[in-house]
């Protein structure tokens, strides 16, 4: 288990982590969200005791990170963010070094070894200079060194960032594979990660948490929770029915594209207007080749939760103080 209390860091005036308390449990993969510069990183790293917090705790697997620092990095894998290592090794020297460091040795060192390797498909390039490695394999190094003493924590730093799709897709598959045994937090600011691998999700603003909840649940603070989406075939059907539809009771609001011939139809809070929508379709038989109920849009939660008032609402603000 992880556990923070009250832990804060300030760099001179700035307050970088301001006073965050959470939890995490074995078999939680913790996605931990915030825009650029938002503390997830310096947060990651006083978990990983990297930095030390100017105040608070963090503890792991029951050892204090300050107090019994070797006892609680020993169960621990980090991997920071942009996966540094040793560019002049290559790949089969940096896992050895880290095997050295971790105190490996014996057959559980070669077994431990061979278990990476194979896992983060390594084999090709493991007489390779790392720097001469592609930003897909660099980040597979990275994961390899956190892995290779088979830690009970994971704790990674935007591990995706960077990667193209198909590289994204291995790591969060292995990401997904981790979490079925270990306890994973994972820093990202790509909200389309949250529900690819993550379990629950805190949100990070200003150096604060400002939301700790499962993907689910996050996406039903949407105004989108509930929309009904839909597609046609024909400009005239759209229109007529943006018409009809935003006569119902149950929708506040119906946007449309008309160069997509796409329509939602946005919910009054509480409501489901599906079968309303679905009705009026049916009588007015409609083509409508996709249709379908919307669980909520998490980027425009995190929006709602993480950006700084514009410029008007800023000078109302203002003025309601003066």
């Amino acid at each position: 288990m992880i556990t923070t209390k009250n832990l804060s860091k300030r760099y001179g005036d700035k307050l970088a982590v301001d006073d965050l308390t959470f939890t995490v449990a074995p078999g939680e993969v913790l996605g931990f969200l915030g825009a650029n510069g938002a503390g997830k990183s310096t947060t990651m790293r006083m978990i990983a005791g990297f930095i030390a917090p100017s105040s608070g705790q963090v503890s792991v697997c029951g050892h204090d990170i300050e107090d019994a620092p070797v006892a609680a990095k020993s169960c621990m894998g980090y991997l920071p963010e942009g996966a540094p290592s040793y560019g002049e090794m290559t790949t089969a020297e940096f896992l050895d070094f880290v095997a050295d460091v971790r105190g490996l040795t014996g057959e559980r060192r070669r077994m431990r070894r061979e278990i990476v390797v194979d896992r983060l498909g390594l084999a090709p390039v493991l007489q390779q200079v790392i720097e001469t490695l592609s930003k897909g394999f660099r980040r597979r190094v990275g994961l390899a060194q956190a892995l290779i003493h088979d830690p009970q924590v994971l704790i990674l730093d935007e591990p995706t960032d960077g990667l193209d799709p198909n590289q994204k897709h291995e790591v969060r598959r292995l990401i997904n594979d981790l979490g079925k045994d270990k306890l994973v937090i994972v820093s990202t600011h790509i909200l389309e990660e949250v529900h690819e691998v993550c379990t629950r999700a805190i949100i990070i603003a200003d150096g604060r948490i400002v939301a700790d909840e499962t993907p689910t649940a996050l996406e039903a603070r949407s105004r989108y929770h509930h929309a009904v989406s839909l597609r046609f075939d024909k400009p005239e059907e759209l229109e007529a029915a943006r018409r009809e539809i935003a006569l119902l009771p149950q929708v506040a609001e119906v946007e449309s594209d008309a160069r997509e011939l796409r329509l939602t139809a946005v919910p009054k809070p509480g409501a489901n207007p599906l079968s309303a929508v679905s009705a009026i379709i049916v009588k007015n038989n409609w083509d409508v080749p996709e249709l379908h109920l919307e669980s909520g849009r998490l980027d425009e939660v995190f929006r709602s939760l993480t950006e700084p008032p514009g410029p008007l609402k800023a000078d109302a603000a203002q003025g309601a103080g003066a």
